[in-house]
């Protein structure tokens, strides 16, 4: 007898006194178990239907000894008839029975007919019904003969079975035989269906109580381990047994237990892990952005909100973080980020919070109790940051930008209290680093205006807003034009009286360049530009070259050279009246990919120029490297040379610089006859300034050009005309 679930309460450690109802309604219940299963019926079935054939075998052989004892008894009581209505026996040649007598012997008994022989068979006398039976003397003469329909039996009596000397043939009345042995057989059948039924389900019980009880116990538990694998409800026996089944069902139990138990701790261990990544950071075990937010939340409710306190929410940034990860390796730069991460936690109180919000930004919660300032502790913070950092016998000086906001100063918002602490942060690297500024309100309209001109110059693009115009580009010792640089203009159409304005490039190419967009906006400068060139010598201009400026952003990141070869293929433009502008910040930051990249474009037939050389690196040692035709000098030092010797001595060593390595050397900026003086008495080979021309569109380029040249059929000569 098994338990029922109620029962498994000692499974879990709780203690149970059932009452006998109870008992009984859960005995009922385990054997109502059994005969719901298959297994059992299957064995009923099998049990009752083998006792049943043998039974019926059986049946059959007691069926044939009951006619047979039936046909003995007849036998008998016929004899003991026919051996009284013999009389006198001494004439053995006269009939023994009178007429009479052998009348009464038919009436009186089972006798229905009666043929009397002598000792020589020789027939002397009969009586009643005509019998076929007679002596013979052969050992295989029939001594008993049946009808067909069973109703007479003749038997032949010898002599010695009478004791007299006769051979007496009787045909007898056997129509009791068949009831007699059909009630038998109904007895029979009765006793036998109720002791089969009897050994069925006392067999059952047994193997009930022995096997299928412990099976669908065994079964009903790993079923309910399979629905709960870590809380199964198991069953157990009322009576322990030591058998095989006993012994299986204790072991399937104590697996199911053992499992359910991994289960739980494997689970507690996913369940940790999955915090440990869903809520902190891997390299420095500090809480990430999203623990920070939800803990920062919390606090906002209990601390301002409840407690009317205030809390100051700091990001601190590495400055220059990726250069030394670029130039020292990612390992280092792990490190330092656990130094930092260390040193953060210990300059500030046991009540911040320390998270890794990003690759190099780190989130700082700081309760600040009563009137207090935060600016004390952010000092801290940047004070212990002066320290420099020592790594694998490398010292590292670190500095930070810092942002701060403050709750509820600020706002009560978490996610609004750190988008303000970070739109600090990134003022803070705006105005060069290595400073703390404090959120303000001014700084989140910059923020927001600087969304809707990203926002805008996407329609922008979309919209055909953007325009290029053209700067013409001058040989310093013919003034002929030798080539003209696309510069990119943004129309934004709107409600004014002019019906749009011209937004500044330094207001939406740094916006373009921090999105990506940028990518997208300088392959649609490349194809404008080339087709703009096309379309020039098309309408009969002399060919000279266009210059384009490449941005970082669209180097690195797209497929310069594939756009380079799909805009020349598109726009028919011979890859030698095309040159690419490249500011020298680019060469630095990858200085393979940027060798690579640049033969390339090379191989294409692409002039390449370096823009704003002076302003970034100049080092000698990678310029040699690069295949480039041509350097550009700012146009501060330009502009600047005639009242500042520095910037004169500047533009004069770019030149000689550029000479000795082969290169041509144009300088933008030359405004005035004195600044294209000096050039000239220093040999630079090109200009491209105010002085000649401002930017101008399409359709006044091409007239300028027009103007520009005189167009003569003599011969097909071009005539440069002096500026």
């Amino acid at each position: 007898m098994t338990e029922l679930p109620e029962q498994a309460a000692a499974e879990t450690g709780a203690s149970a006194s059932p009452r006998e109802p109870q008992l009984l309604r859960r005995a009922l219940g385990a054997q109502a178990l059994i005969w719901k299963s298959r297994l059992s019926w299957r064995i009923t079935m099998i049990v009752f239907i083998t006792i049943m054939m043998v039974q019926a075998m059986v049946m059959v052989y007691t069926a044939r000894i009951q006619e047979q004892e039936e046909l003995a008894t007849l036998w008998r009581e016929a004899r003991a008839g026919i051996v009284m209505s013999i009389g006198d026996t001494r004439d053995q040649l006269r009939p023994p029975v009178n007429r009479d007598e052998g009348l009464n012997l038919i009436s009186s008994t089972l006798v229905q007919g009666f043929a009397v022989y002598a000792l020589d068979q020789g027939l002397l006398q009969t009586s009643g019904s005509h019998t076929v039976l007679r002596p013979v003397n052969s050992p295989v003469a029939l001594r008993t003969f049946r009808s067909s329909d069973g109703g007479t039996y003749e038997v032949l009596y010898t002599p010695d079975e009478l004791a007299r000397p006769y051979y007496v043939a009787a045909k007898l009345d056997a129509r009791r035989v068949k009831p007699s042995v059909v009630a038998h057989v109904e007895q029979t059948l009765v006793i036998l269906l109720l002791l089969a039924c009897f050994v069925t389900t006392v067999l059952m019980i047994v193997l009930g109580e022995w096997l299928l009880q412990p099976m669908i116990l065994l079964r009903q538990n790993l079923l309910s381990a399979a629905k709960h694998p870590e809380k199964p409800v198991l069953l157990r026996p009322a009576r322990e047994s030591r058998d095989e089944m006993g012994l299986t069902l204790r072991i399937a139990s104590d697996l199911i237990r053992q499992n359910a138990s991994n289960l739980k701790r494997l689970r507690a261990q996913a369940e940790d892990r999955i915090h440990r990544l869903a809520y902190y950071d891997a390299l420095t075990n500090l809480p990430n952005r999203t623990f920070f937010i939800e803990k920062l939340d919390e606090a906002i409710r209990q601390k301002v909100l409840q407690d009317k306190g205030r809390i100051a929410v700091v990001s601190v940034d590495i400055d220059h973080f990726k250069d030394i990860n670029d130039t020292m390796g990612h390992d280092i730069g792990d490190r330092l980020l656990e130094a930092v991460g260390k040193r953060l936690v210990k300059s500030l109180p046991r009540d911040a919070l320390v998270a890794r919000a990003s690759a190099d930004e780190f989130m700082l919660m700081i309760p600040l109790p009563g009137d207090a300032s935060s600016e004390v502790i952010i000092n801290t913070i940047v004070t212990s940051m002066a320290e420099p950092v020592s790594i694998l016998q490398e010292r590292f000086q670190v500095r930070v930008s810092v942002g701060a906001a403050h709750a509820p100063d600020d706002g009560v918002d978490a996610r609004q209290i750190v988008k303000n602490a970070d739109i600090a942060l990134t003022r803070a690297k705006e105005e060069g680093r290595d400073t703390v500024r404090y959120y303000s309100e001014d700084f989140d309209r910059v923020v927001q205006q600087r969304f809707q001109l990203l926002r805008d110059l996407r329609l922008a693009l979309d919209h055909n807003q953007l325009q290029l115009h053209y700067h013409p580009q001058f040989n310093l010792s013919t003034g002929q034009i030798i080539g003209v640089e696309a510069l990119l203009r943004w129309w934004c159409p709107d409600n004014s009286r002019e019906g749009g304005r011209f937004i500044p490039p330094a207001e939406f190419i740094p916006v373009a360049e921090q999105s990506g967009l940028i990518v997208p906006i300088g392959e649609w400068v490349l194809k404008t530009a080339c087709a703009a060139n096309k379309a020039w010598q098309a309408d009969g201009l002399p060919p000279f070259r266009i210059a384009v400026n490449i941005s970082g952003v669209q180097f690195h990141r797209a497929d310069i050279v594939q756009q380079v070869e799909t805009a020349l293929r598109d726009t028919g433009l011979e890859a030698r009246w095309l040159e690419l502008e490249v500011t020298e910040s680019v060469f630095m930051e990858n200085v393979d990919v940027a060798i690579a990249t640049l033969d390339r474009l090379h191989k294409l037939g692409c002039e390449l120029a370096v823009d704003d050389f002076g302003t970034g690196y100049s080092s000698l040692s990678y310029l040699r490297l690069f295949p480039i035709d041509r350097l550009k000098i700012d146009q501060s030092f330009v502009r600047n040379a005639l009242v500042n010797p520095g910037d004169r001595m500047i533009a004069r060593t770019i030149i000689t610089l550029g000479h000795s390595l082969g290169l041509k050397v144009i300088a933008e900026g030359v405004e005035t006859s004195d600044h294209e003086n000096f050039l000239r008495e220093d040999g630079c080979d090109e200009v491209q300034g105010f002085k000649y021309t401002q930017p101008l569109p399409e359709d006044k380029m091409r007239a300028f050009a027009r103007q520009h040249f005189h167009l003569v059929s003599d011969k097909g000569n071009v005539v440069p005309l002096k500026s």
